[in-house]
């Protein structure tokens, strides 16, 4: 298993670490195949943020409806972000000058922290941002017993 550091920082939630399911058929790539070419649209970026009383994610997807992204729990605390943007229909009278939108599938997903209440989760999309809060429960405070010591 290879780790991937960002600005050496090590995210221990962040499911980017590994390959769960093979995609890239062995290549050692995280994104997913789709026909004979790897997405492009794949790494779509993400930041997560954490504040006193939710795990915040934004997530870029510009020219997307929020029909065309799905936001899933797995096994209970994986967040799974994903989505598709398909290619332009082409036309026989057409001729491209240039091809710099991208376009294809993506798939992110990020552990999330026992303290994750995630049957609360709400999204939103706005502007081309997909904004995912997950509620946080509050920090249990423990209980101080005391502990006779005989002898």
């Amino acid at each position: 298993m290879s780790l991937i550091r960002r600005g050496d920082v090590f995210d221990p939630f962040s499911l980017d670490l590994w390959d769960p399911f093979s995609f890239g058929s062995g290549s050692g790539s995280i994104f997913p195949r789709t026909g004979s070419e790897t997405a492009s649209f794949a790494g779509a970026r993400i930041d997560w943020k954490e504040t006193p009383e939710a795990h915040v994610f934004k997530a870029d997807v510009p020219g997307l409806k929020k029909e065309e992204v799905k936001v899933e729990i797995e096994d209970g605390n994986v967040l799974q972000i994903s989505g598709e943007r398909s290619r332009e229909h082409e036309e026989k009278s057409d001729t491209w000058h240039r091809v710099e939108r991208s376009s294809g599938k993506f798939l992110r997903r990020f552990r999330l922290p026992d303290n994750a209440k995630t049957e609360q989760i709400k999204a939103a999309m706005e502007n081309g941002v997909l904004t995912v809060t997950v509620p946080k429960e509050e920090a249990k405070k423990t209980d101080v017993k005391p502990v006779q010591i005989t002898g």
